[in-house]
C-alpha cells in the first residue's frame, strides 16, 4: 500500500510540473495570458509553492482586474497561509465581481470559520448553499461550523449531505483539526467506518 500511495504521490508531481512547464511556454509566447497565470498559480499551489502562486494570482489581476476566479483562488492561499484579513478582502472583491457564485461564499465563509467568527461563518456558508445546494465543500464546511459550534448530530447531518453528494476527501476527514471537537462521537466515527 505504501509503494501505491509513494506512486500516486509522484505522478500528482510530475502531472503539476507538467502543467507548470505547459503554461510557462504559454506565458512566453503571450506574456498578457490571464488565464494561464491563473492555471500555472493553481499547479503552484497544488505543489505547496505558494509564494509563486499568489505571484502568479497576483500577475493575473495585474491584467485582468476583475478576473474573479485569480481573486478567490488567491485568498485560499492567504488563508492556508494564515493570512486572513488578505483572504477575506480577495473573497469580498471575487463576491463584488460574481455575487451569485457560490465559491467564495464558501471560502470567506471557512475562513471566518479558522477565525472563531462563527456568525460571519454561518451567514457566508447558507449563503452559498443558497446559491448552489449541491456543492459538497459547502456543505462540508457547513459540517465543520457545526463541530465548531459543539453540535456532533448537527454536524454529522451535514457531513453525511456532503458525502451523498460526492464528497470524498476521506484524508481530510480523519486529519482536519476543525473536526476535532467530535472526533470520538459515535456518529462520526461512524461516517469514517462506513467509507473506509
Amino acid at each position: 500500500m505504501k509503494q501505491i500511495k509513494h506512486k500516486f504521490r509522484v505522478i500528482k508531481r510530475k502531472k503539476h510540473d507538467i502543467a507548470i512547464a505547459k503554461y510557462t511556454k504559454i506565458i512566453e509566447e503571450n506574456p498578457q495570458d490571464y488565464q494561464a497565470y491563473k492555471e500555472r498559480g493553481n499547479a503552484y499551489y497544488r505543489k505547496k509553492l505558494y509564494h509563486l502562486a499568489i505571484a502568479d494570482y497576483t500577475k493575473a489581476i495585474e491584467i485582468k482586474p476583475d478576473y474573479f476566479l485569480a481573486y478567490n483562488n488567491r485568498g485560499i492561499v492567504y488563508s492556508v497561509l494564515g493570512l486572513y484579513e488578505l483572504a477575506i478582502a480577495d473573497y469580498n472583491k471575487a463576491i463584488e465581481l460574481k455575487p451569485n457564485n457560490g465559491m467564495p461564499y464558501n471560502n470567506r465563509g471557512f475562513t471566518y470559520l479558522l477565525m472563531g467568527k462563527i456568525e460571519e461563518a454561518e451567514r457566508d456558508l447558507k449563503k452559498s448553499i443558497e446559491l448552489n445546494p449541491n456543492n459538497i465543500y459547502a456543505l462540508n464546511s457547513m459540517a465543520e461550523l457545526y463541530a465548531a459550534k459543539g453540535m456532533p448530530e448537527e454536524a454529522c447531518k451535514w457531513l453525511r449531505k456532503a458525502i451523498q453528494k460526492g464528497y470524498n476527501n476521506w484524508n481530510y476527514l480523519k486529519t482536519s483539526k476543525t473536526y476535532d471537537s467530535i472526533r470520538n462521537h459515535p456518529c462520526f466515527q461512524e461516517i469514517l467506518r462506513r467509507n473506509f
